[in-house]
């Protein structure tokens, strides 16, 4: 028997129409000192299983049959005493999204102080020491100003911080990681799965890695499983599964990884289920305008870019403590080119973003876009054009799509409020996009919650596409999707960028999807840009140290392309 045992697992979720089996007869051991990978496409079960065993299934959600076995007891999931006395005790779950694992209205010092008195038997000055060594170790600087600030002072992939902070809290047997770096640069990706190892080796935790990143699972875990719509289709060593897959599953998912030693043209994918993966450049782009773009002239031109946060308010304006976020940052993108924005955590990339995008006032220095000043937000007739020709695909899905609208209504908004299409073509449209980002037609009238993590993100992104824009952000566009579905979704801007002239500002920590998808790469450390270089040149031959580290720390997966490309 292994630390944790889950045996024929089958989860159902009971609807209206029909009987969802999210979960099929699962079989999974976790041995104590083991790290056990659970991969797979969005949508597959992944998460649902780390919820089935915390006992945390939605409602109508059930476990209909199965036995979970914890240190070589039975567990009952639905009673609430057991479950109380486990979970996060006993076993402690890492969650996906960090901003709705974390309560606003308190600082995050008195969520870690509460959260380690109420399972280990501490005084307050104890929990308070605790929580200040647990923000150090996960790498959080400074933390006691931090540990006063609540979780909207902190960058997402800070917050992913606080949340594993929270689940080491308690110092559990089993801890359920589900997607643990999805939102954390490669610098603190390293750090916290060096965490999670160390652990792992001084205390013989037993861990469940729930990931997409096929990079995470070749560097991390001992043993692996592969699901696919809720099935196992595979499980073994990981250094077994990942150089010679045996399932045609397994191979594809392996094919879509982002290559890290050269770039591509197209991300490969092998049409594992018989559906088409990708799509005809022509039917998303039907009626799109190609943009004549000039050589010579930058589409969108920063100056001396700045943006200060309060880090501590006083009485007195004058007496207030700033945050420099973005300091005096300057660059361009030329029509038709795609940078790339690189950095670890908090270094203000996403800052960036959203001052390009009008939604952060800019406190020095301007954005101008097509010659026009789009930085000065008063000036109202020129922030309506510019927010018809650009859109942003935002990191957190969950957060940006509205939870009381169905799919249809949020993908249809922008085509309804910059009136670009009425009656039945709106309708028509909506259709369309969502099957070109893999959806289907049919998910037009679910809504947000229905959907796992990676589709939300796909949700998004057809909102995004929906006013074909001139000018897109994209703000970690592919961080929550498996890397069959980031393949597609990848092809599809490529295809934009190489058929339309579409211009992107590209923001990402997963450095292998960087160097496919720009042309130039922009690194930014400390708010402020340290390298910025061609592509190529920045990864064969980079030359700030920090840029150096960075690639240092990049997941290696050259072991999964031993054998020729066709």
């Amino acid at each position: 028997m292994g630390l944790l045992d889950i045996t024929d697992l089958t989860v159902e979720f009971p609807t209206r129409r029909r009987l969802f089996t999210a979960v099929d007869a699962l079989n999974l051991k976790v041995n104590p000192g083991e790290i056990h990978g659970l991969v797979g496409e969005s949508g597959a079960g992944k998460s649902t299983v780390g919820a089935a065993v915390m006992g945390l299934l939605d409602p109508p959600g059930r476990i209909a049959k199965g036995n979970i076995v914890f240190k070589n007891q039975l567990v009952d999931t639905s009673d609430g005493a057991v479950m109380h006395a486990l979970r996060g005790r006993r076993i402690s779950m890492i969650f996906q999204d960090p901003l709705t694992s974390l309560n606003p209205l308190l600082t995050i010092g008195d969520q870690l102080t509460e959260t380690i008195r109420a399972n280990l038997q501490v005084s307050a000055s104890d929990a308070d020491g605790r929580a200040r060594e647990l923000l150090d170790r996960v790498g959080i600087p400074d933390p006691d100003s931090r540990l006063n600030q609540y979780p909207h002072q902190f960058s997402g992939g800070m917050r992913q911080r606080v949340v594993i902070a929270l689940a080491l809290c308690s110092e559990p047997d089993v801890i359920i990681a589900d997607e643990p770096t999805t939102a954390l640069d490669v610098a603190i990706q390293a750090q916290i799965l060096d965490l999670i190892r160390d652990v792992v080796d001084e205390r013989k935790v037993g861990v469940i890695l729930i990931t997409h990143d096929m990079g995470v699972i070749a560097n991390t875990t001992d043993r692996v499983t592969v699901m696919y719509r809720g099935k196992v289709v595979e499980t073994g060593p990981t250094a077994k599964i990942l150089s010679a897959p045996e399932h045609a599953y397994t191979q594809s998912l392996i094919a879509a990884v982002p290559r890290p030693h050269k770039k591509v043209h197209r991300f490969p994918r092998i049409n594992y289920d018989g559906d088409d993966p990708d799509f005809a450049i022509e039917d998303l782009a039907r009626d799109w305008p190609r943009y004549d773009n000039a050589p010579g002239k930058p589409l969108l031109s920063v100056r001396d870019l700045t943006k200060r946060f309060i880090e501590k308010r006083s009485l007195l304006p004058w007496g207030n403590r700033y945050f420099t976020a973005v300091d005096q940052l300057s660059f361009d993108i030329m029509p038709g080119e795609v940078l790339g924005l690189v950095g670890e955590s908090g270094s203000g990339k996403s800052t960036v973003a959203r001052m390009i995008a009008g939604l952060y006032k800019v406190d020095g220095g301007r954005v101008t876009f097509d010659g026009d000043l789009v930085s000065d937000l008063s000036n109202r007739k020129v922030q309506r054009a510019y927010r018809q020709e650009i859109q942003m695909i935002f990191q957190d899905p969950f957060s940006s799509l509205n939870p009381r609208m169905r799919v249809d209504q949020i993908v249809a908004e922008p085509l309804r409020h910059h009136r670009l299409l009425s009656g039945q073509d709106i309708p028509d449209r909506v259709g369309e996009l969502l099957e070109q980002v893999g959806l289907g037609a049919d998910a037009r009238l679910k809504y947000p919650h229905e959907f796992s993590g990676g589709q939300r993100q796909r949700i998004a992104i057809a909102r995004a596409l929906a006013t074909q824009p001139r000018f897109l952000i994209c703000d970690e566009p592919t961080s929550a999707l498996d890397v069959s579905i980031q393949a597609q979704i990848l092809n599809i801007l490529k295809d934009l960028q190489d058929h339309l002239g579409l211009t992107i500002l590209f923001i990402s920590h997963a450095l292998p999807v960087v160097r496919q998808m720009c042309d130039r790469v922009a690194v930014m450390r400390r708010g402020q840009i340290v390298e910025l270089a061609d592509s190529e040149q920045l990864f064969t031959a980079p030359k700030h140290d920090y840029t150096k580290e960075l690639l240092r720390l990049t997941p290696r997966t050259e072991n999964m392309f031993e054998k020729p490309e066709a």
